[in-house]
């Protein structure tokens, strides 16, 4: 990769280095035509052929008039087709950022710049069939050969006019239509051209009135006159349909008194706002308590300082972390100064972003996946032009392009949502450390249940550690209490979904008037379907994994790759008709909570119930208004939430987040439990905890019980340090995938013969390969070899070492996945 100079502008250049969006690890030299010498730099991009594609590249160096030594062949360089923008698009912050980060995790620089920009905002060029005149010519005799494929993509053109190849792919296969296409082609009976697309996100125009002078005409109509009355009462300038409908009028009167020049009509840009028609009110002043001020000061003292350091805040349920962060961001913005604040849940931004709006208004721009193109295209633009100098969002809200921000904060930072699980690679909580590192700004990284590896850092001195060890106001943490699964089934011969005792404390808070939430990390309405005859269990057709029984959809579907089936009235496999629907989501238990407590008012929150656009919020808002009694739902519902009238949470089925086959399956668990719990009992009320498990034994269990961080990580450090698990060693995952199993297997065998090659000195160990965890995922097989070592340094040589030998043991590198770091071992 080349290292970027982001201040240096192309002045009379001829060459660019250019990041494309592909997984090659790679840097690509273009030249630019003359008419761009001048305009562009390092930052802007570019449209530019790769192979038989135009893609959005990224300019990230300049090389005047000369190419470095050892680039390629003059004659060998490809012409840049254009420059998208004069000044740049990226900021020499971020470009330095995804360099890094591409660099850390072993991605593609141009996927991560691509990943770093708000989605839609890239230029493309789209090859497109359309007929020609002999094509048209439905008795032409050309067409008497033609069958098959291309005989139903000639039909597909006619039909629907000129047809994106991509669209065509749709419906056959890429090969077979690239075959089709190339001998329509050869009949003369279609062509194929390639056409610029713009954009899909792009500024949202409107039209507008502005008042010119006070100075009318005295002839007016009343039309006209409520025209002029209502512009006043606003200020002099409406939009168009605004002003129609205040006016009550028609288009007409407008339309005369622009003709008379008492007014302008004229198109202007509206930004979309996500909190548009919300209301917040003013927050009230809040006094800290004196561990509250503790912390504060000492953040305070560090943001004064102008220097890099990193933060870990462990602050129980309760304790006012959030209030901290609010004050610390009011401090930096009366500086003039920028603070980015991440969250690790979409569910979370409602109660964040209308708080922070309340107190800061329009300084607060939004960044989140549920945001439309528009609205997060604005609001990404906000922030670059610095309108908004707090940003809040979700993962990728870490590469939010604001100028240095004096202030990163990482709300619920050992959450995995933070991960990005799909290339390119990367953890926001640990770019957010670099990118205070980068800038010579702090980093606070708060959580009530730290990961292992933040507590480590903390324990070793590489964090400074900062505790909250009471909730405001004196309130007591939340009674929680182990309800033993094994008792009840010995004592009622059954497994209830939900236990007596957790059954009976639902009917009694809502006697009192109170609120519940229930816990169950599992959507849909059965986990499973089985055959009683055979034992067959209905899989999906891509994946190693059983579909999860959808009730209201009336269709089984897979979580992983999207795949749905209508359920089958008989087994698919003995054709009998004994279909049993085995173990219970968030929509069975809303269904027997609802038939159980038929005065109960009840809300789900889960990824099924919240698909439409605002239904979260608008949920989440209800019941912090008390629109509801109970709100039951998956993990959305664990963290960051404060509704002081809940004093119960029942939590159900905690035992299969212990049984995952990964390291850290007692970790999550107990952060899930802590979490949760902290939703109880955070008003003036006293809360309790109900957590159902058939193994009150283990010691996540009993830590979670508890609250009792401390005790849960001695354990658990213990663990990691005998088994060499993270903090103490290092790990990276190399998955080998492909549809076909002997090239899955093979790729992997080749890979783990690399690695005994870059591994002699014997400073890494690799396991594998095996199957990995989900050995089938979206129709392909999938191998898995992990590498550890304790030395962070050495392992990466061993796998860039690997890297450069598997080509010539003949391991295609497209088939491996590379994840440093990982938090999902499956």
């Amino acid at each position: 990769m080349s290292n970027a100079t982001p201040s240096k502008t192309i002045n009379e250049v001829a060459y660019v280095e250019v990041a494309m969006p592909v997984p090659a690890r790679m840097t690509f030299t273009y030249r630019l035509p003359a008419e761009f010498a001048g305009s562009a730099a390092i930052g802007c991009r570019v449209l530019a052929p790769f192979g038989k594609r135009m893609l959005t590249g990224y300019i990230v160096d300049v090389f005047g008039t000369r190419i470095p030594e050892g680039g390629p062949e003059p004659e060998k360089i490809r012409e840049v087709a254009e420059l998208l923008e004069e000044e740049p698009l990226i900021t020499s912050e971020i470009l330095e950022l995804t360099r890094w980060a591409a660099d850390y995790y072993a991605s593609s620089w141009g996927e991560m710049i691509k990943a770093a920009l708000p989605a839609g905002i890239n230029s493309s060029v789209e090859k497109v069939v359309r007929l020609t005149e002999n094509g048209r010519a439905t008795g032409s005799d050309a067409k008497k050969p033609i069958r098959g494929i291309a005989k139903k993509i000639l039909d597909l053109i006619a039909k629907k006019g000129p047809t994106e190849i991509r669209d065509l792919e749709k419906h056959f296969s890429s090969a077979s239509v690239r075959r089709a296409i190339t001998r329509l082609e050869a009949f003369g009976l279609v062509t194929v051209e390639a056409i610029k697309t713009e954009p899909i996100a792009r500024p949202k125009l409107r039209k507008a009135v502005r008042l010119l002078s006070e100075d009318v005409p005295e002839d007016l109509t009343p039309q006209q006159k409520q025209v002029l009355d209502a512009l006043r009462l606003a200020g002099g300038e409406m939009y168009f349909t605004d002003l129609l409908d205040a006016a009550k009028t028609g288009a007409s009167p407008v339309q005369t008194l622009a003709r008379r020049q008492v007014l302008k009509i004229y198109t202007c840009e509206q930004l979309r706002d996500p909190l548009h028609g919300d209301s917040w009110g003013i927050e009230p002043e809040v006094t800290l308590s004196v561990e509250q001020s503790a912390v504060f000061n000492r953040l305070s003292e560090a943001v004064a300082a102008d220097s890099y350091q990193t933060f870990l805040l462990r602050g129980v349920t309760g304790s006012g972390k959030t209030e901290i962060y609010i004050r610390l961001m009011e401090k930096v913005l009366a500086a003039g100064r920028s603070s980015l604040l991440l969250i690790p849940e979409i569910a979370l931004t409602p109660i964040f972003s209308r708080r922070l709006r309340g107190k800061f208004g329009s300084n607060v721009a939004i960044l989140h996946s549920s945001l439309s193109t528009g609205e997060r295209f604005d609001e990404w633009r906000r922030i670059r032009s610095g309108e908004a100098k707090i940003a809040i969002g979700t993962r990728s809200a870490i590469f939010a392009p604001l100028e240095r921000p004096a202030l990163i904060i990482v709300d619920e930072e050992h959450d995995a949502s933070y991960r990005q699980s799909e290339a390119p690679h990367y953890n926001a909580r640990d770019l957010a450390v670099v990118r205070a590192r980068n800038a010579d700004r702090i980093a606070v990284l708060g959580s009530a249940t730290p990961s292992l590896e933040s507590f480590h850092n903390a324990r070793t001195g590489k964090y400074e550690y900062l505790e909250l060890k009471s909730r405001i106001g004196g309130r007591p943490m939340a009674m929680a209490e182990l309800i033993d699964m094994r008792s009840v089934f010995r004592r009622f011969g059954k497994d209830p979904v939900i236990s007596p005792a957790l059954a009976s404390a639902i009917e009694e808070t809502h006697r009192r008037g109170e609120q519940t939430i229930v816990l169950l990390n599992r959507r849909g309405y059965s986990s499973f379907v089985l055959c009683r005859t055979c034992g067959e269990m209905i899989k999906c057709t891509n994946c190693d994994i059983t579909l999860t029984y959808h009730k209201s959809a009336q269709r089984l579907s897979c979580h992983y790759c999207g795949f749905y089936r209508e359920v089958p009235a008989n087994c698919p496999s003995c054709e009998s008709e004994y279909i049993y629907f085995v173990g219970e989501g968030t929509e069975r238990v809303e269904e027997m909570l609802a038939a159980r407590f038929p005065k109960i008012r009840i809300a789900r929150v889960d990824r099924d119930s919240v698909r439409r656009k605002g239904e979260l919020d608008r949920i989440l808002l209800a019941f912090g208004r008390r629109e509801y009694d109970l709100l039951i739902g998956t993990q959305m519902l664990a963290k960051g939430h404060d509704f002081h009238s809940v004093t119960l949470v029942g939590v159900i089925s905690v035992d299969t987040g212990l049984g995952l086959p990964d390291f850290r399956a007692a970790e999550r668990t107990f952060q899930l439990l802590t979490q949760v719990a902290g939703r109880a009992g955070r008003g003036n009320l006293q809360g309790s905890v109900l957590i159902q498990t058939y193994y009150p034994e283990h010691y996540a269990l009993k830590a979670s019980v508890k609250q009792d961080y401390e005790q849960f990580y001695e354990r658990e450090i213990r663990f990691r340090r005998e088994m060499g698990y993270p903090p103490f060693t290092h790990l990276i995952s190399v998955i080998a995938s492909n549809k076909d199993v002997q090239v899955a297997d093979k790729t992997a065998r080749l890979f783990r013969q690399a690695l005994e090659r870059a591994n002699t000195e014997k400073i890494c160990r690799v396991l594998g390969p095996a199957p990995a965890a989900l050995s089938r995922l979206k129709g392909a097989y999938r191998r898995q070899i992990l590498i550890k070592s304790p030395n962070r340094r050495k392992l990466r040589t061993v796998i860039e070492e690997a890297l450069e030998i598997a080509p010539t043991l003949g391991c295609e590198r497209r088939f491996l996945e590379i994840e440093i770091d990982p938090i999902d071992l499956m």
